[in-house]
C-alpha cells in the first residue's frame, strides 16, 4: 500500500486519528513564542495547526491525504479559524511566505530523504525563526504506543542534531512521556524533542 493510500484510509474514519487537541509539546512551546507565520508539515487532521490558528499564527499545512485536509478544515471551522491547506509532497511544497516557525509533529521519513526532506522545509523558515520538533524515538521500537516500527524511520539526539546543525540555541533531548493522542497514540513512550533558532 502506498503511503497516500495508507493514511487517507486512517483519516477516512470517523474518529480523529490522533484526536483534536495539539500535541502537547507544540502547544506549550508555542506559548512562549510571538504568533506569526508558521507551517506544518505533515500535519494530518489539523490538531496542531488549528490550535495555532487559535492562538493568532498564520498557519500552513500539508499533507499527502486528502482526507486529512477534509477533517483538518471541519476542526478549522469548528473552531471558527482558518488554515492554508496543501495536499501533496512537502519535499515540492513551498509556503508562500517566509516562515516564523516550523512545526515537526511525528514527521518520520524513511532515512534516505530525511536530509533533503528537512533542509527543504528548513530552508523556508526567516533568520531567527523557531523549529520545534517531536518524534519517536529509536527507544519506542515495540512499546506499542504508536509510531513507526522500522528502526530507520525513528529519531535519535545525535540524528536530530545533525538535522539542526546550522540552527543556533539547539536544545535537543530525549524524554519518556505518556501518549493520549486519539487512537493511535497511547500509552508510554520514548520521544526525541528539539527546539532551535535560525
Amino acid at each position: 500500500m502506498n503511503p497516500e493510500d495508507f493514511w487517507n484510509g486512517r483519516y477516512r474514519e470517523e474518529s480523529y486519528a490522533y484526536g483534536t487537541l495539539p500535541n502537547e509539546f507544540i502547544a506549550q512551546s508555542l506559548q512562549g513564542l510571538t504568533p506569526g507565520s508558521i507551517y506544518f508539515p505533515a500535519e494530518g487532521e489539523g490538531r496542531n495547526a488549528v490550535y495555532a490558528a487559535t492562538k493568532g499564527w498564520d498557519v500552513w499545512a500539508a499533507d499527502q491525504s486528502e482526507e486529512g485536509k477534509k477533517k483538518a478544515l471541519q476542526l478549522a471551522e469548528h473552531h471558527n479559524v482558518e488554515i492554508q491547506y496543501h495536499v501533496g509532497n512537502a519535499m515540492t511544497y513551498r509556503c508562500p511566505v517566509a516562515l516564523d516557525a516550523v512545526g515537526f509533529c511525528y514527521f518520520h521519513t524513511p532515512e534516505a530523504i530525511l536530509a533533503p526532506m528537512y533542509s527543504h522545509i528548513l530552508d523556508q523558515l526567516k533568520p531567527g525563526g523557531t523549529v520545534l520538533l517531536e518524534g519517536f524515538s529509536e527507544k519506542n521500537l515495540g512499546l506499542g504506543s504508536g509510531g513507526p516500527q522500522d528502526l530507520n524511520m525513528l529519531f535519535t539526539e545525535a540524528k536530530i542534531k545533525s538535522l539542526l546543525s546550522d540552527f543556533q540555541n539547539i536544545r535537543v533531548w530525549e524524554e519518556s512521556v505518556k501518549l493520549n493522542e486519539g487512537m493511535y497514540h497511547q500509552g508510554m513512550a520514548w520521544v526525541i524533542r528539539a527546539i532551535a533558532e535560525k
